[in-house]
């Protein structure tokens, strides 16, 4: 898994069409000047024009395309990237648009929208692939097939910089030396396996700083999950045994391991030593338990990932099975967005271009439908990873079983995710009528702060839409201003929103709100015509809105603030200096602070209550309680941290000396903080007594 990757950009070269530099993925994405020899294209003022303009600025752009393999983007009027694909030829490629007749919807609404072309010239179609993945992952265009969640997975780690290894949880960039096993399909997954690896292996899982620094075995050592080799309870050589052991077990070799072990615990017990053979039994059933929670382990499948999609409703759902050392390691839904005309191969093809785009491939992928280009593919993960990587559609035994079973858990997780969205979908319909929204909301920003007595004041911003929480898009705003009167809420909420919406107007300033823009109460264009879309079903109205790209606008549709009428006055006075135009309620708690009383305010009208069986009012309590939940883990967050930082210097008789020595003998905060007060008196210059105000400290005053 760790053999050379190819760097792929850096063989890229450029061609006499206009071609844009990669960005950074953390800079904003610029787009290049049309090139002086470009002025005869078609211009067109309109954001959306006819497809004869689009087909016209095809054919123009056609006659300069390069006749070599390559990656070419189409670009609407504003200079947003449409659509990212790769060719052997890029020129027969982009010529094939340009015909009159036989293109479906999809590609017609593409066209039409199209005005410019860029190209990037590769050597291989090969590398075409893996560059076409890498852009649409940054570029996310509308008409491509999306991965949506692309957040790494997390593996398990045992590492070989230290002569007593450490078992540990990692995630990211492989920049630590050690042995790597997974993916897992969760965090949870990982943490459960480690545990019972722990009770199995005896394997350290302490920082390097906590074990150097103890003089006694900590508590894991007690309840017999750790050997304790920082304190020398287990001798270098039997430590480096379980290590071994450790890692052939997760490398596959599991049986020849729990055999052994069964061996050992039959000779400590034939030897009438019944205390050892008791430890041998108890390694023995934490191994047990770690196969029992795998799931359907295949005999014939020692290492492999496995793909199915389904498809209903206009969505796609693609459930990936991730199997290591001949065990299942578990399971993920993806739901990656893409035009309804797109079939399953279709779908399927450009998911595991982007899928490993960051992620190592493992000897073989199992899918469940035919896909385009597979050897191609097959060809550009064996040149991304080093070694052979095949692609397998089964057609009978055990791996058409696992396919099987994986589809099954397609079909079931996209019926589930339907049914959620319809009903969400309903709620914010009528949450549209409730409070008079111009269009039902796609987009809704919850506000709320945080503070005790105007210390460490936090403000939180949540994002919700038709698809529940959008966790990645959840915001933290340190209240910065000096003069800010400490406990003064109205002032946080202006800074927090004066902050959001000026970097909103800097990053995305053609786009405007919804009554900005001229639209009416049902999201058209004033003096429109014909059906709106909130007469449409749930599954309809979340379709076009993806086939239109709109679930990727950052403007919020509807934006909550915790709060009476005075937030609400600093909320629209702040916006409205912005020259930002959005709906806004703000939301009071009821007397009491009970649930269900509670009062809200809307600029314009008389405050109101719901009735307190509503739907609308509990879903608007979920937004405001989550709002409520993150903001409190960002403050509580931020006050321990400054606590850490500075606190060792509050506690009474603690001098930089003292801090000093603590920290040389500890190595971090953290091991101080988890120390007891016998730990606290081994440091030179810490009496009883100070040792005592220390842990007090850090433990609400139990000494």
């Amino acid at each position: 898994m760790n053999g050379p990757k190819k760097n792929i950009e850096a063989d890229i070269e450029p061609t006499d069409a206009p071609a844009a530099a990669i960005a950074e993925e953390d800079e904003e994405q610029s787009l290049p000047e049309v090139d002086p020899a470009d002025a005869e294209a078609p211009a067109v003022d309109a954001e959306q024009g006819s497809l004869a303009d689009g087909r016209a600025a095809v054919i123009h752009y056609a006659k300069l395309a390069p006749s070599r393999p390559g990656v070419y983007r189409m670009l609407d009027a504003r200079g947003d990237v449409l659509y990212v694909g790769k060719a052997k030829n890029i020129k027969k490629r982009v010529t094939a648009y340009a015909r009159p007749t036989g293109l479906d919807t999809r590609i017609e609404r593409m066209i039409a929208a199209t005005r410019t072309l860029e190209f990037i010239v590769t050597r291989t179609e090969t590398e075409a692939l893996l560059l076409e993945a890498n852009l649409i992952k940054r570029l996310r265009p509308r008409f491509n097939v999306v991965l949506r969640d692309d957040k790494s997975f997390p593996y398990i780690l045992i590492t070989t910089d230290h002569w007593a290894p450490q078992i540990l949880k990692h995630r990211g960039a492989r920049s630590r030396p050690g042995h790597y096993y997974g993916p897992f399909a969760s965090v949870w997954a990982v943490n459960r396996t480690i545990n019972a690896l722990q009770r199995a292996f005896l394997l350290r899982s302490c920082s390097d700083p906590f074990f150097e620094s103890r003089s006694r075995p900590c508590l894991l050592y007690q309840i017999k999950r750790c050997a304790g080799p920082c304190t020398k309870e287990i001798e270098y050589p039997e430590y480096a045994a379980l290590v071994r052991e450790a890692n052939a077990f997760l490398s596959g070799r599991s049986k020849a391991v729990k055999d052994e072990l069964a061996g050992e615990m039959e000779k400590a017990s034939s030897a009438l030593d019944f205390e050892r053979a008791a430890v041998y039994r108890d390694r023995l059933a934490a191994l047990s338990a770690i196969q029992s929670h795998q799931g359907v382990n295949p005999r014939g499948v020692e290492e492999a990932d496995v793909f199915a999609v389904h498809q209903q409703g206009g969505f796609s759902c693609v459930e990936v099975f991730f199997f290591r050392t001949g065990q299942n390691w578990g399971n993920r839904a993806y739901f990656p967005r893409a035009d309804r005309s797109l079939g399953p191969g279709a779908v399927l093809s450009a998911f595991l271009a982007q899928f490993y785009d960051d992620r190592p491939p493992p000897r073989l992928i199992l899918i469940s439908h035919t896909i385009e280009d597979r050897a191609l593919l097959a060809e550009a993960l064996c040149t991304k990873i080093g070694r052979k990587i095949e692609i397998m559609l089964p057609q009978r035994g055990e791996k058409k079983d696992l396919v099987e079973h994986a589809l099954a858990n397609a079909r079931e997780a996209l019926g589930r995710k339907l049914a959620e969205t319809s009903s969400q979908q309903k709620l914010l319909q009528q949450l549209a009528v409730t409070f008079a929204l111009p269009r039902v909301p796609r987009r809704i920003e919850v506000f709320d702060n945080s503070h005790i007595q105007g210390t460490n004041p936090v403000g939180a911003m949540i994002v919700a839409g038709p698809e529940g929480f959008r966790k990645s898009q959840y915001r933290k705003f340190n209240i910065r201003s000096a003069d800010l009167s400490p406990g003064d809420d109205f002032a946080m909420m202006r800074e927090v929103l004066s902050r959001r919406f000026k970097r909103l107007l800097a990053e995305a300033p053609q786009t405007q709100s919804p009554a900005a823009a001229g639209l009416d109460r049902n999201g058209h264009a004033t003096g429109s015509a014909g059906p709106t879309r909130s007469d449409l079903p749930p599954a309809e109205q979340s379709e076009d809105r993806i086939a239109d790209g709109e679930d990727d606008s950052p403007w919020p549709d509807l934006v909550l603030i915790d709060g009476g009428q005075g937030q609400l006055t600093a909320a629209r006075e702040t916006i409205a200096a912005l020259g930002v135009d959005v709906p806004l309620v703000a939301i009071a708690k009821g007397p009491d602070r009970d649930a269900g009383r509670e009062t809200f305010f809307v600029p314009g009208r008389d405050s109101f209550k719901l009735p307190p069986r509503d739907p609308v009012l509990y879903f608007v309590e979920r937004l405001r309680d989550e709002a409520h939940r993150f903001a409190v883990g960002s403050h509580r967050a931020r006050r321990k941290r400054d606590l850490r930082e500075g606190g060792l210097q509050e506690i009474a008789g603690i001098g930089p000396s003292r801090k000093r020595a603590l920290l040389h003998h500890f190595g971090t905060l953290k091991a101080i903080e988890r120390a007891a007060i016998a730990d606290l008196m081994q440091v030179d210059g810490i009496s009883a007594e100070t040792a005592r105000r220390i842990y007090a400290f850090f433990h609400g005053g139990a000494a």
